[in-house]
């Protein structure tokens, strides 16, 4: 008799627990790679505001591994009760496109876009040419000679320097590294001679002379820099390469839910000072319904496996 009151006590709290208006306890945002880049910059703005909006603790939870991968699946495998977020987007999608435990469009529920990003083309100083024009030329005098450092194979990074490869016919060399702050570090010590880069990870280095701005790989120039030509101005025309990174939970996360998590991301992402904020990184703040989220990785998804497809690229 005891133990049956005891269990139903139980029970009646839990249904307390789950009438309770969503949130009701802190809720988990995850970043599926390391603390400090761009993704991970974003999802802290996310956290902090809406910490405040949603009147409990929104924790960034960095999982790093296997290019995003780790924290992918375990955002993907929680339960869809809204207590497990994550901040990810192109760089994922390539990751996932050769793991078939995970697929970006199959395993998550969209909330919203939250900001994109084109990739910077650096340069070590020494290497003699001060405009892509000049790389291109010099690329194709010298075949098999010049070498791309990328933050991984199937990075972000390494997604656009084969859209590059393949659109201006050279051949370079790939030189994958373990993230993009060692690929970074080895193009400034000359061990390498190029690096497409999230701009906020390269623009301190352009602007103290270690590093040299060639081009941006979107379809127009950034904030940050505008005295940096895109890649079509510079040469190759319809030239974009533009990665995004948005709001997801796991599969089947109940629409009142998405609708509720939607609107109040979207009024931060629509803030001023958050805005302004992105812009310094090179990046651009953007939001939208569900819809249009899951129309734009699915677009995403499509785009990418086209130009893994053609290149032959190695992911892992």
């Amino acid at each position: 008799m005891k133990i049956t009151s005891l269990l139903l006590a139980a029970a009646a709290s839990s249904a307390i627990v789950h009438a309770q208006p969503y949130p009701a306890k802190p809720v988990r945002l995850i970043v599926p790679l390391a603390p400090g880049g761009g993704n991970d910059t974003l999802a802290r703005y996310v956290a902090k505001y809406l910490t405040e909006s949603l009147g409990q603790s929104v924790i960034v939870e960095n999982r790093a591994g296997g290019g995003g991968l780790a924290g992918g699946e375990y955002a993907a495998r929680s339960a869809p009760d809204g207590y497990t977020l994550i901040v990810a987007g192109s760089g994922l999608i390539v990751v996932t496109l050769t793991h078939k435990q995970l697929n970006f469009q199959r395993d998550f529920t969209p909330i919203t876009s939250i900001g994109e990003y084109a990739a910077l083309l650096v340069s070590h100083p020494s290497l003699p040419v001060t405009n892509l024009r000049e790389l291109i030329k010099l690329a194709q005098s010298r075949p098999g000679q010049l070498n791309f450092a990328s933050a991984g194979n199937g990075s972000a990074g390494h997604l656009v320097m084969e859209m590059f490869r393949s659109a201006a016919k050279i051949d370079v060399v790939h030189i994958p590294y373990k993230g993009a702050g060692p690929a970074a570090t080895e193009v400034m010590a000359g061990q390498v001679s190029l690096l497409f880069n999230n701009p906020l990870g390269s623009m301190p280095h352009v602007k103290t002379g270690r590093l040299r701005a060639l081009a941006i790989s979107g379809a127009r120039r950034i904030k940050a820099m505008p005295e940096v030509p895109t890649v079509a101005e510079s040469g190759l025309p319809g030239f974009d390469a533009t990665f995004f990174l948005g709001l997801l939970g796991p599969l089947a996360l109940p629409r009142d839910i998405v609708t509720k998590l939607n609107t109040e991301t979207v009024k931060i992402v629509q803030r001023r000072d958050v805005q302004d904020a992105l812009t310094l990184q090179g990046m651009e703040a953007m939001s939208g319904t569900p819809e249009e989220f899951a129309a734009r990785i699915k677009s995403e998804m499509e785009k990418t496996a086209k130009v893994v497809r053609e290149s032959g690229m190695r992911l892992n």
